[in-house]
């Protein structure tokens, strides 16, 4: 006998295999439970449209992170238009040619970068036991030039061998300045200095002794240049970004040429400073556009390696 385990109508014909009621598969009566019936899922006949707003990953083996996968972003070139349409009002208002002026100044052989010494130069006061002379003065500061040996400079070369302070400019037709720090003052006071030229090499910005300066070097000060090659001074002064000839190259035999030992000196005298070389005087400047208080400095032009010793200020 077979029963139908759902409608549990029975049916005494054991060939007989399906209810005839409802289909259900027949089983042989007296089963303690009905099997499992297996139900077939629903087909689906359209695919799920696509939602593009939300961007969901597949689905992760259990106890891994899930990841998730973040929509790229268009990127924007509105900044293209901004910067284009700055970029035209800039030359249009004439920005273009002063950034064009900029760089041909910066080019130029009188607009070199400089470095300033570090303060802590030591100083040494001393009192001469002669007395001195017509302008001489009898307090000597001197400066301290083994403290003004730079690590690294982008501008020029600095090295302090056998008591001599040896500088140049990296570049032909650049110079190279270094000044004093601000308790250096120059004004009221003889300021000199011994040079030499180490390779006798020849030079057309020359080297020589600034004074009368800003303690930020080129912003404002005198400089007495000298070319040992062809015995000839000049006298500039400084400005930002900007060297002006006071008096131009001038022959003289005063200068000691090739390697030998020229001294320079600058002699403050209110309104105006008189400049010697080698003892003898020169040329008179006027002090109009001195920086008061101003400190000494060097300058060393077109890559010559120029030896500097005995810095003073006598007062």
């Amino acid at each position: 006998m077979k029963i139908c385990p759902r409608c549990q109508k029975t049916y005494a014909d054991d060939n007989l295999n399906f209810c005839l009621d409802d289909g259900t598969m027949l089983v042989q009566a007296g089963n303690a439970s009905p099997e499992t019936v297996m139900m077939n899922q629903p087909r689906m006949t359209e695919p799920q449209p696509t939602i593009a707003s939300q961007n969901i990953s597949q689905p992760t083996p259990w106890g891994a992170p899930p990841q998730y996968a973040a929509a790229p972003k268009k990127s924007s070139k509105a900044w293209l238009w901004v910067v284009g349409i700055l970029g035209l009002v800039v030359i249009l208002c004439g920005g273009g040619f002063g950034i064009l002026a900029l760089i041909v100044s910066m080019d130029n052989s009188t607009a070199n970068n400089s470095a300033k010494p570090s303060p802590s130069n030591s100083r040494t006061v001393a009192n001469t036991s002669s007395s001195p002379g017509n302008d001489e003065k009898a307090n000597v500061e001197s400066v301290d030039l083994s403290q003004w040996v730079k690590e690294f400079s982008a501008y020029g070369i600095t090295e302090f061998t056998n008591g001599e302070f040896v500088m140049s400019s990296k570049q032909k037709g650049f110079y190279y300045v270094l000044v004093a720090p601000d308790e250096y003052s120059t004004a009221g006071a003889n300021t000199r200095v011994t040079l030499r030229n180490v390779q006798n090499a020849a030079s057309t910005l020359g080297y020589g002794l600034v004074f009368h300066s800003n303690p930020t070097p080129l912003t404002q000060d005198y400089a007495l240049l000298i070319d040992t090659v062809k015995k000839r001074y000049r006298v500039v002064r400084h400005e930002p970004q900007k060297e002006i000839a006071m008096v131009t190259w001038t022959n003289t035999p005063i200068i000691k040429e090739g390697s030998q030992e020229n001294t320079l000196e600058a002699k403050d005298k209110g309104d105006s400073t008189d400049l010697y070389i080698n003892g003898q005087m020169i040329t008179t400047v006027k002090n109009s556009n001195a920086y008061k208080k101003g400190v000494p400095g060097l300058y060393s032009g077109d890559a010559v390696k120029i030896a500097f010793k005995n810095l003073e200020i006598r007062k």
